[in-house]
């Protein structure tokens, strides 16, 4: 076989790879927003990376586990009532999403030693991998970091902790997803940025500052309260919104202000991207680019409708957790969009 054609075959395999282990932690983000939204993320008291893979095995050891969460905030002050059997019914959400973290780990670190020992991945690449691996081990720690919040006084994970944690996530799939893109399509040295580069990367960063505000409204939970749009109840600016102090808690911490402040980035980042797809319909787009741009119209009208029902309908779980994964599918997009435009 002619030694390009070998090496684009190859480079194809650890793309496939890299895309599996998005799909992976796809489905962990989408995992987590049930967790959060059915109350299970503290369920697990303790953390036990390597040797916590088991769940609990018979009556006792179910027992055990279960007066160990009931030293914990959340069954002192919520879920008081709660005997082994409801208890289990919160359990296994948050197990399930441990587990799938260890998956993901496995599914990452064995292909990439078989990759490297048999040359897919080059001596002067292999770092970037690792880097991959390492971020994936930090995300772990990042999670018991926020569960631990939650397991002091107050039974609620600190929403800056949340956020860093999705933010986490979502920097991790971003990393491996443009790795994979590059390896699936390579530029030639002389390649260059296409003149809509930077209008796309500015629309791509506004994506992701709206997923960052959803993640403090997630925390709070704000999309409890003014269930109604587009206007905040009767009002267009609901007293309150610059009540603490310093100014600039309110941004982060006041439930009002962080609702009003996501509404409007979701409502301003949906409209630019209709402007965009109008303008960009008349530009001379590659071809991949094009049919991502019409893709990123498709995403967004489905979550800015989503959002909007997940909002009047006060967050019920289905919505609350398909809203969370529609706004990493429109990351996505907007990602192979930067990526297709990068480098022609």
């Amino acid at each position: 076989m002619n030694i390009d054609l070998e090496r684009q075959a190859q480079n194809r395999t650890v793309a496939y790879w890299l895309l599996l282990c998005c799909g992976l932690v796809f489905i962990m983000v989408v995992l987590g927003g049930f967790t959060r939204l059915t109350g299970s993320g503290l369920s697990m008291v303790n953390w036990q990376p390597l040797m916590g893979i088991l769940p609990p095995m018979g009556d006792a050891e179910w027992q055990r586990v279960f007066e160990m969460y009931q030293q914990s905030p959340e069954f002192q002050k919520v879920n008081y009532s709660f005997g082994v059997d409801e208890f289990k019914g919160i359990f296994w959400l948050e197990y399930l999403h441990r587990l799938l973290g260890r998956l993901i780990g496995i599914v990452f670190f064995v292909p990439f030693v078989y990759f490297f020992a048999r040359g897919y991945i080059q001596r002067n690449e292999w770092a970037k991998y690792l880097l991959m691996f390492i971020l994936g081990g930090m995300q772990g720690l990042l999670g018991w970091y926020m569960v631990k919040s939650g397991l002091v006084d107050v039974p609620r994970v600190s929403q800056y902790r949340l956020t860093a944690h999705l933010v986490a996530a979502f920097t991790i799939y971003a990393y491996m997803f443009w790795v994979a893109m590059s390896l699936l399509f390579p530029h030639s040295g002389n390649a260059g940025k296409h003149p809509w580069y930077g209008k796309t990367l500015a629309l791509a960063t506004l994506i992701s500052v709206t997923i960052i505000s959803g993640g403090f409204v997630a925390g709070l939970r704000a999309g409890k309260i003014y269930n109604t749009f587009p206007m905040m109840g009767d009002y267009w600016f609901p007293p309150g919104l610059m009540a603490l102090e310093p100014y600039w808690r309110n941004f982060f911490d006041n439930m009002a202000t962080v609702q009003f402040d996501h509404r409007w980035l979701a409502t301003t980042t949906f409209v630019l991207i209709v402007v965009f797809w109008f303008r960009a319909r008349k530009a001379d787009l590659p071809a991949r680019a094009r049919t991502a741009v019409n893709a990123l119209l498709h995403t967004a009208v489905l979550q800015f409708a989503l959002g909007i029902t997940t909002l009047l309908l006060a967050v019920p779980v289905v919505l609350g957790a398909a809203h969370q994964g529609v706004a990493m599918l429109l990351f996505t997009v907007a990602l192979y969009l930067v990526h297709a435009l990068r480098r022609i």
